[in-house]
C-alpha cells in the first residue's frame, strides 16, 4: 500500500509544510500539488468545496507524491467514512472538545475492531493500492496509514487535552489559532499574538509533546510558519490557494500602477 510520507517525516522528528485549498477546482489543487508542499489539505469545512469536486481534487493531488489530507466539516460519521473512501489520506476534524468526541472521531474512520468504518473504498483501493489486483488489501493497512487529526480550538478542548490525547488512534492535533482566539474572548486574527493565546498555544503544543503526538497549526505567513516550526509544531500549513491568488495579483498590480505613476 502507498506509504502516508507524513509519518514518516513525524518519526524522523522532522515538520511537514501543508498547503491548503479552499477553491474548488481540480487544477487550483494540481497547481498547489506541484509547488513542493508535503501534503495539502482541501477545506470542506470554510472552503468552497463539496464531494464531487473534492474528488476531483483528491485525483489532482495524486498526480504528485504530496499527501492528500482533508478538513471535513464536522464530526459526522457518514462524511468521514465517505471522503475516506474517496482517497484522502487523513482528516483534520473541527471542534473536537472532549474524549468522547476524539473516540468516536477514531472510530469513524478505522475499521472493526478498534472503530466501525464501513468497508467500501471505491477510490482509496486504487489511490491507498495493495499487494493484489485494485488494492483489495487496502483494510488491512489503512487504519495505520491513515491520519485522524483533531481540532483543538475552544476553551473546552484545552480543558480536556490530556484525556483527548490520550484516545488511541489520534494521530496528531490541529489548532485552529481563529477559533482558539475567539474562545479566549479575542479577535479572531489581530487577537493570535495576545499573551493569553500565546500561552494556550504554547500549552497545547507541551502537552501534544507529553503525549508523543505531532501538533500542527495554521498561519499567515512564511514568517509565521517559520517560527511555529522552530517552535515545535510539526504540520505548518502556508496560508491557502485563494489568498496566494489575492496576494499575488494585488502585488502584481500594484506595482504596475506604481510603475506608471513613476513614468509620468
Amino acid at each position: 500500500m502507498r506509504k502516508n510520507t507524513i509519518k514518516e517525516i513525524w518519526a524522523n522528528g522532522g515538520a511537514a509544510i501543508n498547503g491548503w485549498c479552499s477553491i474548488p477546482s481540480s487544477f487550483s489543487a494540481e497547481i498547489m500539488a506541484h509547488q513542493g508542499f508535503d501534503s495539502i489539505t482541501i477545506d470542506m469545512q470554510h472552503g468552497l468545496v463539496y464531494y464531487e469536486i473534492g474528488v476531483t481534487m483528491l485525483q489532482a493531488i495524486s498526480t504528485t507524491p504530496v499527501i492528500p489530507l482533508v478538513r471535513v466539516p464536522w464530526n459526522e460519521p457518514g462524511f468521514l467514512m465517505k471522503i475516506l473512501d474517496a482517497g484522502a489520506y487523513g482528516v483534520i476534524c473541527p471542534m473536537i472538545n472532549t474524549p468522547e468526541d476524539a473516540e468516536a472521531l477514531v472510530a469513524a474512520c478505522k475499521y472493526p475492531p478498534r472503530g466501525f468504518r464501513s468497508f467500501g473504498p471505491i477510490r482509496a483501493k486504487y489511490y491507498g493500492g495493495g499487494s493484489t489486483h485494485g488494492g483489495g488489501d487496502y483494510h488491512h493497512f489503512a487504519d495505520e496509514e491513515t491520519l485522524v487529526i483533531p481540532q483543538i480550538e475552544t476553551r473546552e478542548a484545552i480543558q480536556n487535552l490530556d484525556a483527548i490525547l490520550e484516545v488511541p488512534g489520534i494521530a496528531g492535533i490541529y489548532i485552529g489559532p481563529s477559533d482558539l482566539s475567539m474562545a479566549l474572548g479575542k479577535e479572531p486574527r489581530k487577537g493570535q499574538s495576545d499573551p493569553e493565546v500565546v500561552e494556550a498555544r504554547r500549552m497545547i503544543l507541551a502537552a501534544a509533546k507529553r503525549h508523543g503526538i505531532p501538533a500542527g497549526i495554521h498561519t499567515n505567513s512564511t514568517k509565521v510558519a517559520v517560527e511555529m516550526i522552530k517552535e515545535g509544531f510539526q504540520l505548518t500549513s502556508l496560508q491557502s490557494d485563494d489568498r496566494f491568488l489575492m496576494s499575488r495579483a494585488k502585488e502584481e498590480v500594484e506595482a504596475v500602477r506604481n510603475g506608471l505613476k513613476e513614468a509620468n
